[in-house]
């Protein structure tokens, strides 16, 4: 990957693959607790005794988790966007990373404790999820800024990191429902390995600041700032010398001459002053959100058609040969939304966020950008109209599992390329100096497209 001319090389690339382990290490706390739904639904239906086969808190969990998940990304995220020069850097990054890693720690151990009353086990669930996935906001949105500092493709890569986080996620899941381990290993198993994930994170994290080409444009506003004081100095330097010239003694054809030149030096100097000021001061937030409120709509749009029926309401599809066997040990029925609902949404979402690396279609400044992301909203009653079970209003269009995985397909591969494509191009709308707030703005509306989907999957799951 390459930068600016006067840049150090990205020596084995090792800049790119930390901002890409980075990227899956932001996402780890949503991902692979969306992932294990099933386990927690299981664990929530151990003891229900009232006739029906479902609790309450099971049929509601994938909803209040993702609302849960999103409200703490959308305040943290504004926070953060807020107050983000006021608190160093290292606190705000590797200070939630250490908080995730805790948590997960937590999460695991969690599995092996016994609990009774599944309304304590759903209420510690779900503090658990709102905790991690705030110190998950101060993370992305610090990251997302620091990235913002690089190169393009660099914000790209972070972003395909994000994508994989998923695929990871449900990797990790179809391994431990896959194993003969009893559930309670296999559950063990798989929350340890975003722990070993979280860890690998924050070690790529402090690697960051140690390679030359990371460091040539991380610390490029120290630079910049310590280029401006010295044109600033200059500047009154030579106002210094406009005034010396006006004390020179002479006759009064000189003298006349020696005030014209002080007044022009003088007006030269004054100009060169406020330039300075003008390139020393960043632009206001309102400032950077009128050059970029395109992508902050796209991105906020993609998030909220992607969240108002992934998971809450594709998790509850169900497939129509249960039968099926497969290589894989076991039934048919317990794989399939491993594989046609988590798994083939995250391989889809990271290839179309690493589409973004080659291609990037449409241009930034191009109307078709922003119609083609709010077309997507036709990907809502697709997937309203699959085999979603139980049900109570819509009929069943799409029983067949192949069209489901393929409304999925299209589903995911159009989200991570046109949020990939969105996140990128922001940064490209303003200055350089003004990256960080545009990268941490987009990261607000980001979230707020998280969190009105998340809203809305409730009012949509009850219309099924």
């Amino acid at each position: 990957m390459k930068g600016r001319k006067d840049a150090p090389s990205d020596w084995g690339c090792l800049v790119g693959i930390c901002f890409f382990i980075l990227g899956l290490g932001t996402l780890l706390p949503w991902n692979f607790f969306m992932t294990a739904s099933l386990y927690f639904q299981d664990r929530l239906n151990t003891n229900v005794t009232n006739g029906s086969d479902v609790s309450n808190n099971s049929k509601y969990f994938n909803s209040c988790m993702t609302l849960l998940s999103q409200l703490p990304l959308l305040l943290f995220t504004l926070l953060n966007s807020i107050l983000y020069q006021r608190i160093s850097e290292v606190v705000r990054i590797a200070g939630s990373l250490v908080f995730i890693l805790l948590l997960f720690v937590f999460t695991a151990v969690l599995v092996k404790v016994p609990m009774e009353d599944m309304d304590r086990f759903f209420a510690i669930t779900m503090a658990t999820i709102w905790f991690i996935n705030s110190f998950g906001a101060v993370l992305q949105g610090s990251l997302f800024g620091l990235v913002g500092m690089l190169p393009q493709q660099y914000s790209a890569v972070f972003m395909s990191g994000q994508g994989l986080a998923g695929t990871f996620a449900a990797i990790a899941m179809l391994l431990a429902t896959a194993s003969d381990a009893d559930g309670e290993s296999a559950a063990l198993g798989y929350f340890i390995t975003p722990c070993v994930g979280t860890l690998l994170t924050l070690f790529c994290y402090f690697l960051l600041h140690r390679l030359a080409f990371a460091r040539y444009y991380l610390h490029e506003s120290a630079k910049y700032e310590a280029g401006t004081t010295d044109e600033l100095l200059t500047a009154e330097s030579n106002l210094a010398d406009g005034g010396k010239l006006n004390g020179h003694a002479g006759g009064p054809e000189k003298g006349a001459v020696a005030e014209d030149e002080t007044e022009s030096r003088g007006k030269e100097a004054f100009t060169s002053l406020e330039q300075v000021e003008k390139k020393r001061a960043k632009a206001s937030i309102f400032e950077v959100f009128k050059k970029i409120w395109v992508m902050a709509f796209c991105v906020t749009f993609v998030f909220t058609v992607t969240l108002s029926v992934f998971p809450a309401i594709t998790v509850d599809v169900r497939t129509s040969s249960p039968d099926f066997r497969t290589a894989l040990p076991g039934n048919w029925e317990r794989y399939f939304i491993n594989v046609c609902c988590f798994l083939t949404f995250n391989i889809n979402d990271f290839l179309g966020r690493t589409v973004t690396t080659f291609v990037r279609w449409p241009r930034k400044e191009s109307r078709i950008f922003p119609l083609l992301v709010v077309s997507r909203v036709v990907f809502v009653p697709l997937l309203m109209l699959c085999n979603v079970q139980e049900r109570s209003y819509l009929p069943v269009y799409f029983p067949s599992d192949a069209v489901f995985t393929v409304i999925m397909s299209l589903f995911s591969v159009t989200s991570g390329y046109f949020v990939c494509l969105s996140m990128s191009y922001a940064p490209q709308l303003v200055e350089a100096k003004d990256a960080e707030t545009a990268g941490s703005l987009m990261t607000f509306f980001l979230a707020l497209g998280l969190s009105i989907g998340a809203a809305l999957s409730f009012p949509l799951r009850k219309l099924v």
